[in-house]
């Protein structure tokens, strides 16, 4: 029986055999294809004036996602519930220029979270977030343009260092607004017009200042309190062994007179 033979008389084994070929080839084209199968749900790499974009806006994420192609230029992360950005979130990303963050609900930024991008990143949105309080250091060396606005901040020296050691986003300076201060004059205020008029680290520095003064002057009340207390004890203890030694008989007086400046000496 020839090998034609053999075929035909077998029809649906090699019909399953093709139809398994026909599946593979798709899977293999889908998968050249199609690469951002393997991107988080809701986000996808597109093009825009030139610029490689990635988008995950609005996609209920609740960390920066992992496996972002390298060569991104533009990240779209906003209306998500992203709590925090830790260290080296995009440490793989030195072609990243534009990255928005708004409209998160991060409450902290970690030292080096945008370590990596301070050479080329121009644009940085943290608008409509939670952040209170974020030491300067979470920015260090880099030239973006940073919006803080709209964030529930607490104005105090931390933020005043903050604020001059990064570049504003034009038209975003009114929008970073005392929701709490270390003065209570100032809640409700811009913060730029409160430190045009009032330096908080000078502030905080006399207060500080002025607290270890108090603090200095409440210890030494009390030793001298102590001293006034031990030097009257001591002479009333005097006033009556004198009150007792002149009660006594003449020749016990005497005896107990000499007594005492014997163990005196």
């Amino acid at each position: 029986m020839t090998a034609a033979q053999r075929v035909l008389l077998h029809p649906i084994t090699m019909g399953q055999l093709l139809q398994s070929l026909f599946l593979l080839l798709l899977f293999l084209l889908g998968s050249c294809l199609h690469p951002a199968a393997a991107f988080p749900k809701g986000c996808y790499p597109s093009e825009e004036e030139g610029l490689k974009t990635f988008r995950c806006s609005n996609a209920q994420l609740t960390e920066v996602p992992r496996d972002i192609p390298n060569d991104t230029n533009k990240l779209y992360l906003d209306f998500n519930q992203i709590p925090f950005l830790p260290r080296d979130a995009f440490r793989d990303l030195p072609l990243l220029l534009e990255l928005d963050l708004s409209h998160n609900a991060i409450a902290r930024v970690e030292s080096g979270a945008f370590q990596g991008l301070a050479e080329h990143l121009h644009s940085l949105d943290l608008s409509s977030n939670r952040l209170v309080s974020v030491s300067k250091d979470a920015f260090s060396n880099l030239k973006a343009k940073v919006n803080l606005s709209n964030n529930p901040w607490l104005c105090d020296c931390r933020l005043q260092e903050l604020i001059r050691a990064v570049e504003l986003a034009a038209d975003s300076s009114g929008g970073i607004v005392c929701d709490s201060s270390t003065q209570e004059e100032h809640v409700g205020k811009a913060f730029l017009q409160v430190i045009a008029d009032t330096d908080l680290c000078n502030v905080y520095k006399k207060t500080t200042d002025i607290a270890m003064l108090v603090t200095m002057f409440g210890w030494f009340a009390m030793v001298i309190s102590y001293l006034v207390y031990y030097v009257r004890q001591n002479q009333e203890d005097a006033r009556r062994h004198l009150e007792y030694l002149k009660s006594l008989p003449s020749k016990q007086r005497r005896s107990e007179e000499s007594s005492t400046i014997s163990t005196v000496v």
